[in-house]
């Protein structure tokens, strides 16, 4: 399963109290390590602890590889943010992260950066403008280090949360800029989470490029997800790995439940009436407080009203001549009301109204 990107939630405008998350996820997809990329089956563990102000996450995936080869990755996100609490208006801002990856029968490699950014949020949305120092290291190669800005901002409308991020990187005596727009969308206690990404890498020296990713989550259980990812990849100069297509699809377990909002409760699913057959007639009944008369009108007799016969206890039934087929009716209460009796599937009758569905066998 391949490690996704990292978002600062706790960097967005949302009301949220300090919580941890923790999940192990099982399941196939594309592997990246220094050099190149395979697929297999995976294991990956994750845990985040989110606030307003501070936001910390871990992941971590070991993958089974051919020819009794393991490959594994992982990362490490941290950032912070002052006034601690607040969640409007200017803060200072410092995040870093770290990852690495490798396999057991090739080289390790790691990168890592951190950066320094005045934040500003109002209402749902905000900005954010920093720089800081990128490392990169290749086992058995030397060593790279480079300065990088970032600018971002990111508005959240509904479920959905809009983000785009610009990151101007110097790597080996040359610019590149990485250019990251999407969309989340997350109903909160509804089951499904999803996610779209487009990225493109501009640079007059090492070439222009782009990638897109679309992720889905689905909860069939407040503490089980399947999840399902395909795209392709950038390649990342600092750790040597390489621009890829990935697919992965697994499962997820959350140690902490997630509230899922109840099931609309069922509908009874209304029938047409179904005459019964007596004779030449078919026989229809119905149960209708009726102080003097209930009538019938319907498409077959040009809806003029036919009175119905009363049976006692509010019971009242028709003898129609019908040929097997469908038909719409309504009925006429004490010759002043016309009623759609209840328990009956219903049709529009086009005038804004609705009529009642009869069925002759």
């Amino acid at each position: 399963m391949r490690m996704g990107p990292v978002f600062f939630l706790a960097a967005f405008p949302v009301a949220l109290h300090a919580q941890t998350q923790t999940s192990l996820g099982v399941g196939v997809g594309t592997v990246r390590y220094a050099g190149g990329s395979s697929f297999a089956a995976s294991v990956s563990p994750a845990v985040q602890l989110l606030s307003p102000s501070f936001f910390a996450g871990a992941g971590a995936s070991l993958s089974a590889l051919t020819d009794g080869v393991w490959a594994g990755q992982g990362r490490l996100d941290l950032w912070g943010a002052y006034p601690r609490g607040r969640t409007a208006g200017v803060r200072v801002a410092v995040g870093a992260n770290v990852a690495a990856s490798s396999r057991s029968d090739g080289a390790a490699s790691a990168a890592g950066s951190a950066v320094a950014e005045l934040l500003w949020t109002a209402g749902r949305g905000g900005a954010a403008l920093g720089a800081g120092p990128s490392q990169g290291v290749v086992e058995g190669e030397r060593g790279i280090a480079s300065p990088h800005l970032r600018a971002r901002g990111w508005w959240l409308t509904g479920p959905a949360q809009l983000s785009l991020t610009v990151e101007p990187t110097r790597f080996a005596g040359a610019w590149y800029t990485d250019v990251v727009g999407g969309v989340t969308v997350d109903q909160g206690r509804g089951r499904l989470v999803a996610s779209l990404f487009a990225s493109g890498r501009v640079s007059a020296a090492y070439g222009s490029k782009g990638a897109a990713s679309a992720a889905l989550q689905y909860f069939i259980s407040p503490s089980v997800a399947i999840e399902a990812s395909a795209g392709s990849f950038l390649a990342d100069p600092f750790q040597g790995l390489p621009r890829a297509g990935f697919v992965s699809a697994g499962f997820r377990v959350h140690a902490a439940p997630r509230p899922l909002a109840p099931a609309p409760p069922m509908r009874p699913r209304l029938a047409p009436l179904v005459a019964q057959r007596r004779g030449d007639s078919v026989v229809v009944r119905f149960r209708m407080d009726a102080k003097r008369s209930v009538a019938i009108a319907g498409d077959w007799n040009a809806w003029q009203p036919a009175p119905l016969r009363a049976l006692g206890a509010d019971v009242w039934e028709a003898a129609l001549v019908l040929a097997p087929g469908t038909y719409h009716f309504n009925l006429l209460v004490d010759g002043t009301d016309w009623v759609v009796p209840g328990g009956v599937a219903v049709v529009s009758d086009g005038m804004g109204g609705l009529v009642a569905v009869l069925t002759v066998l």
